[in-house]
């Protein structure tokens, strides 16, 4: 018998994820391990056999949380599982993120190898706080006080060990996590920080004080965000959703709380390659000659195309209308600085093989897909 015997899904609520489940329940079958959903997400899935139970019984009886999405959906489960030792596998169903881990090519190898036990856990830190309003809340990227069109700009007071440090005038201040250094935090120009620092980094987006710069504290000084009196009435966001409101003379006190969640990696990638990816470090995509070998192709659901990835950027793409019974792959595209790499190659077959799994008819209206079936008749 293997390591799990229960998982828990966590599904994106627009992307379609219908491929990955069929995958993860035809690897559990074959192993008598159980799947859980939430009644929400499991039920717009046509055929899907996971066993539909609330969140509390999800995260109760998961021994391996799986999140079918991107970098949202890794954060929502990541809280579901806040304070567990439960580990999250992040898959990719969309665009490359910094959380996930695999795509779906590869989904059935990872959950073998999570079942042997062989893997590393990677603990991310959360911030959480008590809202005017008296609720708790965490967040594993951010809380962000926002200025609300209209009513002024966000004048917040940075108190540290009691005292207070600077008054930032702002769009948003924002105290993240390291794993939200690469979110919100970046935008505003704060570093770029490694997962396993443990700190807290305080950013200001679009300062309009002379002080501009972020601060990098470690977790056990105590940081709080004063409203000013100067200050219009702000948003509060928790991992980029608005759980409240905050006016002048209210006060956030913000706690870390170390190794909340356990996000499952299998040293395929570092967090140094996938924020050069995703981040473009190194500059103009048309600059770097990145390996096609590398290229990933995702299902841009929501667009009704697929995407050819490098570096984390779209360099082409293969538009379809597809329904219950066929998909009609109807335009090829690829960036003229990344012609002749056998980009276009790699979205006809992924196409192709996406149709097979789902078992529908394919309709070649776009002329290059019409050659490659031609080339290629066993596709």
């Amino acid at each position: 018998m293997g390591m799990v015997k229960v998982v828990g899904l966590v599904l994106h609520p627009r992307r379609d994820c219908g491929a990955a489940i069929e995958a993860i329940t035809g690897w559990a079958s074959e192993r008598g391990v159980t799947v859980l959903g939430l009644p929400e997400e499991v039920s717009r899935i046509g055929g899907c056999t996971a066993e539909a139970v609330g969140a509390e019984e999800l995260v109760e009886r998961a021994g391996l949380l799986v999140s079918l999405g991107g970098d949202g959906t890794m954060l929502r489960t990541m809280r579901l599982a806040e304070g567990r030792e439960t580990p999250v596998l992040g898959v990719n169903v969309g665009r490359l993120g910094f959380l996930a881990e695999v795509d779906l090519a590869g989904l059935g190898e990872a959950l073998s190898a999570i079942d042997d036990h062989r893997y590393t856990v990677e603990s991310r830190t959360a911030v959480r706080t008590v809202l005017p309003d008296g609720r708790e809340v965490s967040a594993f990227n951010d809380i962000a006080l926002v200025r609300v069109p209209g009513h002024g700009l966000a004048a917040v007071g940075i108190r540290v060990e009691g005292r207070g440090f600077v008054n930032y005038a702002a769009d948003a201040v924002i105290v993240s996590t390291p794993t939200g250094s690469t979110a919100y935090s970046f935008s505003a120009g704060g570093p770029i920080v490694s997962p396993n620092v443990q700190a807290l980094i305080v950013s200001a987006a679009a300062a309009h004080s002379s002080f501009n710069r972020s601060l990098v504290l470690d977790p056990s000084e105590e940081v709080a965000l004063d409203v000013l009196p100067s200050s219009g009435r702000l948003a509060i966001e928790v991992d980029g959703i608005i759980e409240g409101h905050a006016s002048p003379g209210d006060a956030l006190e913000i706690r870390p709380v170390p190794s909340a969640a356990q996000v499952i990696r299998f040293g395929r990638t570092s967090f140094y390659e996938r924020a050069r990816r995703k981040l473009r470090v190194e500059g103009s995509a048309q600059a770097v000659a990145y390996d096609p070998a590398d290229a990933v192709v995702v299902d841009n659901f929501e667009q009704q195309r697929y995407e050819v990835l490098l570096g984390g950027e779209a360099v082409g793409s293969l538009t379809y209308a597809r329904d219950n019974a066929k998909i009609d792959l109807l335009d090829t595209y690829v960036d003229q600085a990344f012609s002749g790499r056998g980009l276009a190659g790699r979205l006809a077959a992924a196409a192709l093989a996406d149709a097979r799994s789902r078992g529908i008819a394919v309709v070649a209206t776009c002329p290059y897909i019409k050659r490659h079936l031609v080339r290629h008749p066993e596709s």
